[in-house]
């Protein structure tokens, strides 16, 4: 392999470490790192977990112990140069003596960017960045968005038919616990389990009262892999009308919030008897309705990195309106509702105009077996 291939491998492979904590990081990225001795082997291998505090490249570091020295380290992102729960990274990488550090990007706090990178420099070290960075950054793209403005990056999630019908007309809804359309859902089995993958991937998951009314899910993450927080449930309900009775809040341990605009505090007192956490947000649109960016502002103040929304109609307008989604993961199906009655993807006064429209970028096309689903950007996590 060439000097460049090689490098690529092996951050590859940090990169592959690093996704073993998605879900165990936050609100910390995902750092997996490889050490590689002067012989060309792999000395040490590590991944930065929240409660495991060492980070990677400690981690990595120790595990290669001696043959560390001369060595390179491989690492998907900038090694820090602050002290936090843990010193340096940085300084680590220096008193092992290793040879030279290659990253795939820099750390995108601008607090302290580049200067990991420069500390070693100073240190003698050999430094090489920005390989692969393409492939890094969606893994901390929600720790960019948090670190730089401290709001979750946000996710508007739903599946839809070919004429972008989220369910049938409202008469003819089947009964709650059918995902709110009629005769099943709207995609197959293999677009169900990757829900479950970004449910995964996120801090909180948002839906309005009427999903929960209409459906009682239970909004929780069965991806069956490790988490270092509960999912947080988070319910828009302007006037608390969530059921007491509903799955959402007989299995609330401490992992529910219900955002409201206007409440009698006897109706909070039963939800927070329940472990609901009521959240009131003194903001409201014209409507009446908690403000969106107000409800991003104080869930960024409860350490939340990134939130799914997976709301019906009203709510998926009303989180575009506000300029509050970050991204689309938008899943298709290969039918067709067609009718006037039919639930729209998002329902309200709509962008007057189509230089108003969102525009969707970076985008990227995945298959679920006959369904498919649309990635996609409204602005740069990694951009001021």
């Amino acid at each position: 392999m060439s000097d460049r291939q090689n490098d690529e491998f092996y951050l590859r492979r940090a990169m592959e470490l690093a996704r073993h904590g998605i879900g165990l990081t936050s609100p910390n990225p995902c750092v997996g790192a490889v050490v590689v001795d002067d012989r060309g082997e792999i000395a040490g291998e590590g991944f930065h977990t929240y409660d495991g505090v060492k980070h990677a490249e400690v981690l990595a570091l120790e595990q290669a112990g001696a043959r560390a020295k001369k060595a390179t380290v491989f690492v998907n992102l900038e090694p820090c140069s602050h002290q936090g729960r843990t010193g340096p990274c940085a300084d680590a990488i220096i008193s092992a003596c290793a040879r030279r550090v290659v990253a795939c990007m820099q750390d995108p706090n601008p607090a302290v960017s580049g200067k990991g990178f420069a500390r070693l420099r100073e240190a003698g070290i050999s430094v090489a960045s920005g390989i692969l960075e393409s492939e890094a950054r969606p893994l901390n793209e929600s720790f960019a968005k948090y670190i730089r403005h401290h709001t979750p990056l946000v996710t508007l999630k739903t599946a839809m038919t070919l004429d972008g019908k989220i369910a049938p007309p409202p008469d003819l809804l089947a009964a709650p616990g059918t995902g709110g359309t009629s005769g099943g859902w709207i995609t197959g089995e293999l677009a169900h389990a990757h829900v479950q993958e970004l449910r995964h991937q996120n801090d909180a998951i948002m839906v309005g009262v009427g999903t929960i009314i209409a459906d009682d899910p239970l909004l929780t993450d069965r991806s069956g892999k490790p988490r270092r927080r509960r999912l947080l449930r988070v319910i828009l309900d302007s006037r608390l009308r969530l059921p007491l009775n509903s799955r959402i809040v007989q299995t609330s341990e401490d992992d529910v919030v219900v955002v409201c605009s206007f409440a009698e505090e006897k109706r909070k007192q039963q939800l927070r008897d329940h472990g609901v956490r009521v959240e009131q947000i003194a903001r409201t649109t014209a409507d009446g309705y908690p403000d969106q960016t107000g409800i991003m502002q104080r869930l960024g103040e409860l350490e939340i990195t990134s939130v799914l929304i997976e709301g019906g109609a009203l709510v998926n307008w009303a989180a575009l309106a506000a300029g509050v989604v970050d991204k689309v993961f938008l899943y298709y199906a290969p039918k067709i509702l067609a009718g006037t009655g039919s639930v729209p993807f998002a329902a309200g006064a709509g962008f007057s105009r189509m230089t108003d429209a969102a525009h969707v970028k970076s985008i990227r096309i995945h298959h679920f077996g006959e369904d498919f689903a649309v990635e996609g950007y409204l602005r740069d996590p990694y951009q001021d």
